[in-house]
């Protein structure tokens, strides 16, 4: 239930061999010396929300980044370690740490297995190793392969892939032969995600200059369904716009977001939702570390989000499930009827096809999906 005091907590682990050229998120490359720093000043954060936090009970873990593979396997070890020790973990079932290829041995694999990981989530992104180059990766799709069959066997059964698509130079052939490699790993669960440019990145700067041309729309679509059609016939559930999952595996940290459940995240740049209130931490790492030694938290933006905000989040990132929202829990959570609420847009959209009302719930329809941000407007 809503109201049940649990929580989800998100690690952002900035460090990276080197950062991809379509990477907006909040990483550095060439940063290794301030590593044990970092891991200090993650361990004040961890024990300073400790105090705030006391009777939420930890539902999930999402370890991410940059890479948190990337750098020494103890250093998570002790991250999780003292998470168990601060925190009311004794139900949380869901441990996830995102890995690169070629940046994971079977004994890191092992130390994760050991502090109590049970989810990986890697970074593949296409299987062409031409693609894979253009987009600044630093492994191969030989790399992945092993580095997928290393993490089988030290016991992770539990694990998901990412991969991407409208890719500046992939064909529809190459998209087809991606899937079908990747599903022969038969993953838990896949997220298949549209390639966006970024400005401040390598990419958005291309293209800005007219160097990089975007894939089209119609070949972008074609991708999209071909994915989810594909992916269907081999038993994965299409549960969220760009994740998939075998039954039972969905990823239920992200399930957190999309839900609008409480989650803080520690780590530079992490974002949080708690008591009524949306926050980040300040993004650059030295001063992230700086002000955490100093005693006070890092925190920026903090926002009160008041009512009316919460209903229009809870619609937006709701409509992002396949299942959509549920008529029942709206009124569970909000005392109204979102038929009421939202009655002029839901009407609107109906007419459109974007949206349908099904086995109670307002979800989104195919087309609504290949539409999708016109029919989140109507709820901002």
């Amino acid at each position: 239930m809503f109201n049940e005091k649990n929580l989800g907590i998100y690690i952002h682990i900035p460090f990276c061999k080197a950062k991809c050229l379509y990477c907006d998120f909040n990483s550095f490359a060439c940063r290794d010396d301030f590593v044990p720093a970092y891991f200090n000043a993650l361990k004040k954060e961890i024990c300073r929300y400790s105090d705030i936090v006391k009777g939420y009970k930890v539902k999930t873990v999402f370890i991410g980044g940059g890479t948190p593979s990337y750098i020494d396997a103890h250093n998570i070890y002790e991250i999780v370690s003292l998470l168990k020790q601060r925190f009311d973990m004794d139900n949380c079932f869901e441990l996830t740490i995102e890995t690169n290829p070629g940046t994971v041995d079977l004994e890191k694999l092992l130390t994760y297995r050991q502090a109590g990981l049970n989810r990986l989530s890697m970074g593949l992104q296409a299987s062409q190793n031409h693609l894979l180059k253009s987009l600044g990766r630093i492994h191969t799709a030989e790399e992945f392969e092993e580095s997928y069959h290393l993490a089988v066997k030290a016991g992770f059964d539990n694990i998901n892939v990412d991969l991407i698509f409208a890719i500046p130079g992939q064909s529809f052939e190459d998209w087809m032969e991606t899937i079908n490699k990747v599903t022969e790993l038969k993953p838990r669960h896949l997220s298949c995600y549209s390639l966006i440019i970024e400005d401040g990145t390598v990419f958005g700067t291309r293209y800005s200059k007219g160097e990089l041309t975007p894939v089209e729309d119609e070949l972008d679509r074609k991708m999209y369904w071909y994915a989810v059609e594909k992916l269907n016939t081999l038993g994965y559930k299409h549960y969220e716009i760009s994740n998939f999952s075998k039954e039972g595996f969905e990823c239920a940290h992200n399930l957190i977001y999309w839900k609008e459940q409480e989650y803080i995240g520690i780590g530079a740049g992490a974002h949080s939702y708690l008591n009524g209130h949306r926050f980040n931490n300040i993004y650059n790492i030295d001063d992230y570390v700086r002000i955490i030694n100093s005693g006070r938290l890092p925190v920026e933006n903090r926002i009160a989000v008041e009512r009316k905000d919460e209903i229009s989040e809870f619609m937006m990132l709701g409509l992002r499930l396949v299942d959509g929202v549920s008529i029942r829990e709206f009124e569970e959570r909000f005392g109204e009827d979102v038929l009421e609420v939202f009655g002029s847009q839901i009407e609107s959209l109906v007419k459109r096809g974007l949206i349908g009302i099904e086995k109670g719930s307002v979800k989104l329809t195919k087309l609504g999906f290949d539409l999708a941000n016109q029919a989140f407007m109507e709820f901002v």
